[in-house]
């Protein structure tokens, strides 16, 4: 039931016993028009503005938004996902911040862990120079055998043919290797450096809690 009405209708609604236990919901609204419009149910000619619930007493209950259109609610949808997404992403940038600032809670204990990083890709690099080294050893030894038949290469055993292929595929492996260890100690340095800039930050915030105590 849709009834137009002005001021005082709840009042004359009441009192003449309109108000019933079924109708347990009234809509209020101005329209456009400036009048003011009630009804038992979301109101058409508001669908553009806000409209009041009202209890059976005439008091607001609640608010009800304006209707939005299909476009306007996905708009709506997706502003409200951004900013979830916003909030989520800066929870969690302030979870590491607070996570970092406590496993590092001055300079000198990032440069330790740093360097003890670096000592443990020179480890590795090392023991594959050292392999390459011997490989250059054996592939000596076999340029050596190989002399043997430098007039006649064709009678070169097979033996020997895969020894020096074997040589040449390890040492090319080791290269590798040694390249990567290269690219791993320029990204563990590029790592400790960005967290250093950010360190550097928070230390000065002294954010509260357990890490201010320790970075002094």
């Amino acid at each position: 039931m849709f009834i137009s009405a002005g001021p005082g209708i709840l009042g004359v609604m009441l009192g003449a016993g309109l108000l019933t236990a079924q109708a347990q919901e009234i809509y209020s609204c101005v329209d456009s028009k400036g009048r003011k419009l009630t009804a038992d149910r979301p109101i058409a000619e508001c669908i553009d503005r806000e409209q009041k619930l009202l209890n059976p007493s005439g008091t607001v209950r609640n608010k009800v938004g304006p209707t939005l259109s299909a476009k306007e609610l996905a708009a709506r949808e997706l502003q409200e996902k951004r900013e979830q997404e916003d909030r989520a992403l800066a929870a969690e940038a302030k979870r590491r911040d607070r996570a970092l600032v406590t496993r590092y809670p001055n300079k000198a204990v990032h440069d330790k862990e740093r360097a003890e990083a670096m000592a443990q890709i020179a480890v590795v690099r090392k023991a594959a120079v050292n392999r390459v080294n011997e490989l250059v050893r054996e592939r000596e030894s076999i340029e050596r055998e190989k002399e043997f038949y430098k007039n006649n290469p064709d009678k070169v055993p097979t033996s020997l043919r895969r020894q020096i292929e074997d040589n040449a595929h390890s040492a090319d492996v080791q290269a590798r290797f040694i390249a990567e260890q290269d690219a791993e100690t320029r990204r563990v340095n590029a790592r400790f450096d960005e967290e250093l800039v950010r360190l550097r930050q928070l230390w000065a915030q002294r954010l509260p809690g357990p890490t201010s105590a320790s970075s002094k």
